[in-house]
């Protein structure tokens, strides 16, 4: 029996056979769909941009007197003290280089992997969030190590505010000095990013096609947990060689980075290199928590404003937001240098 034959007659149009005007539909509709969501690299870099640097602002605000534990607890030689004053010293100077570098990382990482899984088969997924997390941390760097060294020598004491670290270290050690440690930040962080957002999003994938629905916000903020104490307590000894790199100033007690690791182990032994790892398990693991939940729920939002009046809306969000941050950076300033 031969295929039914659309009946034509002068004076009217074609009729065929419903399952074939059902299947002709099926694929209009996914040619449609095809045309209509290109792959916008800017619109998906604006949208990370965004994004990650509110979630890293709040992340760094809330949870920076546990990092000054930690950078003072890894900072002290042998068996020196740690001092409890002034946890909240540097976060000023400190807010105004996260908000750039984790805006920058996010805004490179979202592209970066959606370019890469829309690449590579969907079996090697992990491969694209591990090289995204690489490749994000990378281009962060450029405002993260910086930010850093600053940072860390004001937790440590050396500086009374962000403005005279900056000064001082650029008059005694070069342009160079604010890049202190930097072979050794990426030798941490590069393998950190690139480690705790592919747990992060593999963690995802099985959860959502386990629960056959997206994710809440508890459940995003369990994942990222995890996922960053796991990866925190891995590379504590990478942090543990970072600081020391970004505190000696001009002293150069160290020469590089396996000078420092050999250092270490011989005057203070191999525990020496864990030092800090319950404040960092604890600093990233909440961290992580709040970070990822921020970053979903901010993705969310952004993704959302098509329209023009959404647009206009969101744009007015944006500038209240800047505003919050700016109006505390301004009270962080005068209220908790020391």
């Amino acid at each position: 029996m031969g295929h039914p034959m659309p009946a034509v007659s002068a004076k009217s149009t074609p009729t065929f056979p419903p399952d074939v005007l059902k299947c002709s539909s099926q694929r209009e509709q996914k040619k449609s769909f095809k045309e209509d969501k290109p792959f916008s690299f800017l619109h998906v870099f604006w949208e990370g941009l965004v994004a990650g640097g509110i979630a890293g602002v709040v992340v760094e605000a809330a949870l920076y007197p546990i990092d000054t534990i930690k950078t003072r607890l890894q900072a002290a030689h042998g068996g020196g003290k740690i001092v409890l004053k002034g946890l909240y010293s540097g976060l000023a100077g400190n807010l105004a280089g996260v908000l750039p570098a984790s805006a920058i990382f996010v805004g490179v990482y979202e592209p970066t992997k959606q370019k890469l899984l829309k690449t590579i088969p969907e079996n090697l997924s992990a491969f694209a969030h591990l090289t995204a997390g690489a490749v994000g941390g990378a281009a962060s760097s450029l405002v993260r190590v910086p930010t850093e060294v600053v940072k860390q020598r004001m937790q440590t004491g050396q500086f009374a505010s962000a403005t005279d670290a900056v000064q001082l270290i650029v008059a005694k050690e070069g342009f160079k000095g604010l890049y202190a440690g930097y072979g050794s930040f990426l030798l941490r962080d590069l393998p950190f990013d690139a480690l705790q957002f592919c747990i992060y999003e593999q963690l995802r994938i099985g959860y959502k096609l386990a629960a056959q629905r997206d994710l809440n916000d508890p459940e995003n903020a369990m994942i990222g947990a995890f996922s960053g104490a796991i990866t925190g307590a891995i590379t504590t000894p990478l942090d543990v060689i970072k600081t020391r790199l970004m505190v000696q100033g001009s002293a150069n007690q160290y020469k590089g980075i396996f000078d420092c690791v050999r250092t270490v182990i011989r005057e203070e032994g191999t525990p020496a290199l864990f030092k800090g790892i319950g404040p960092r398990v604890l600093w990233i693991g909440i961290g992580g928590s709040i970070f990822f939940v921020i970053l979903e729920r901010t993705k969310q939002v952004v993704a959302q404003t098509h329209t023009r009046t959404e647009k206009k809306t969101w744009s007015r969000f944006l500038l209240k937001a800047i505003f919050w941050v700016l109006l505390c950076l301004d009270y962080t300033w005068n209220q908790y240098e020391y």
